[in-house]
């Protein structure tokens, strides 16, 4: 089982930018691939970013080319470093890892972005 806890949300303004972190407890950190999602008001949860285990990475449409995810396995993190920010980026962010047999999701960080 792998324990997740994002950090580093806040509120920012238009056109700023923010870094989350997602550190992971437990084993085999490297083993799993790793996701932000994202959950607005009245909204579905949207997948943001992911990166696979061998480190190739998917992004919604709507933050290609202002947001990165990394990870880095020595320190069992995931990061998505968030640039150019929109009110419309505005919700909870969720870290997720899955790989066969389990899916784990921390408690989400608020990214609040005034306009």
């Amino acid at each position: 089982q792998v324990q997740l806890m994002e950090s580093g949300g806040g509120l920012v303004q238009a056109g700023g930018s923010l870094r989350l972190s997602c550190e992971a407890s437990g084993s085999s950190f490297s083993a799993n691939d790793m996701g932000w999602y994202r959950q607005a008001p009245g909204k579905q949860r949207e997948l943001v970013a992911q990166i696979r285990r061998f480190g190739s990475t998917t992004y919604a449409d709507s933050v290609k080319g202002r947001f990165t995810i990394s990870r880095d396995n020595a320190k069992n993190r995931v990061y998505l470093q968030m640039n150019s920010l929109k009110p419309e980026d505005t919700a909870v962010y969720y870290c997720r890892g899955w790989r066969p047999g389990t899916d784990n999701w921390g408690q989400g960080t608020q990214v609040t972005v005034s306009s």
